[in-house]
């Protein structure tokens, strides 16, 4: 367009030799390169920002181990066989191995049975007939190079496809006062189906692995059994994360911590809550939306699961 009027590509060769080369001459080589270059570099940018941010400024303020900064060297995974990563761990309770089974089964918990041919065909019969069997085994899964050393569990009716269970490892460190630490899992199975890795039978998880973590806690402090209860950084906030199943789930990433009361404490005991710092307990408010948000709008894929 010249002077507010359209020209046509004809009209054009008819225009001053100088005008004529304005409007046929492409984009210097000079200029692209260099809007080329600047584009890299504010990419570049953008990238080693968000690396920055996401690997190092975030994770300062959700990592914390004010209240047992020794428990920071723990895992935060289980594994199943080889490296396949398995549940998250979530939960930490000290003292001793009387101590843990005796607050879990006070709580309402039942120990698990150990694997054998006998189980094993009380398992199938449960699963298949609904017959109860509240000691049912659960799956191996992994930490410090040896299978959970504890297992406890609480079903919800006389099927196995569901149930509340969680396992415990005991830690090669202990506290000040020589009593163990033990690591635990804890996850609600919420139906069972075939394993996408090997095809044998096996229960699915539910996602918010957080709910299970606060049970576990909640029922030994309602039974008396917990003298001081706390919070640390586990594996940190994620909305998407899976088992070594493929199992989805999510978790604001903290790691619930409760000191067993002593057995010969004699009476019901009131559970001290020494609480997070206050920045924390803000992120973990965010998150505790994210994740209601992600469970409404982004459910996991639909996967072939026998209920």
């Amino acid at each position: 367009m010249i002077g507010g009027r359209s020209v046509s590509y004809g009209e054009s060769s008819k225009l001053p030799e100088e005008m004529h080369h304005v409007i046929m001459s492409p984009i210097p080589q000079s200029g692209l390169r260099r809007w080329t270059r600047r584009g890299l570099w504010v990419a570049a940018a953008v990238a080693a920002l968000y690396l920055l941010t996401a690997y190092a400024v975030f994770p300062l303020f959700w990592r914390h181990f004010e209240h047992m900064p020794r428990l920071e060297a723990d895992p935060a995974k289980t594994f199943k066989s080889g490296k396949i990563a398995g549940d998250p761990v979530n939960l930490t309770l000290i003292g001793t191995r009387n101590e843990l089974e005796a607050s879990m089964t006070r709580a309402g918990w039942q120990p698990a049975d150990s694997k054998s041919l006998e189980t094993g065909l009380r398992t199938l019969e449960s699963e298949l007939l609904g017959r109860n069997y509240p000691n049912a085994p659960v799956s191996d899964l992994f930490l410090f190079g040896r299978r959970q050393d504890l297992a406890f569990e609480k079903v919800i009716s006389r099927s196995l496809r569901s149930r509340h269970h969680v396992r415990f490892w005991q830690s090669p460190r202990t506290e000040d006062d020589g009593r163990p630490i033990w690591l635990g899992a804890a996850t609600f199975d919420r139906s069972l189906g075939l394993s996408r890795r090997t095809g044998q039978m096996t229960h699915h998880i539910a996602p918010d692995v957080d709910a299970e973590r606060d049970r576990v806690i909640a029922d030994l402090e309602a039974a008396g059994r917990l003298a001081r209860v706390f919070q640390v950084s586990g594996i940190g906030p994620t909305l998407w994360d899976r088992t070594g199943e493929g199992d989805w789930y999510v978790s604001d990433g903290e790691k619930s911590v409760g000191i067993l009361a002593p057995l010969d404490a004699g009476v019901l005991v009131a559970a001290v809550h020494n609480p997070s710092p206050a920045h924390i307990r803000a992120t973990n408010g965010i998150w505790r939306g994210l994740k209601s948000i992600v469970r409404l709008f982004n459910r996991p894929p639909a996967r072939n699961e026998r209920e």
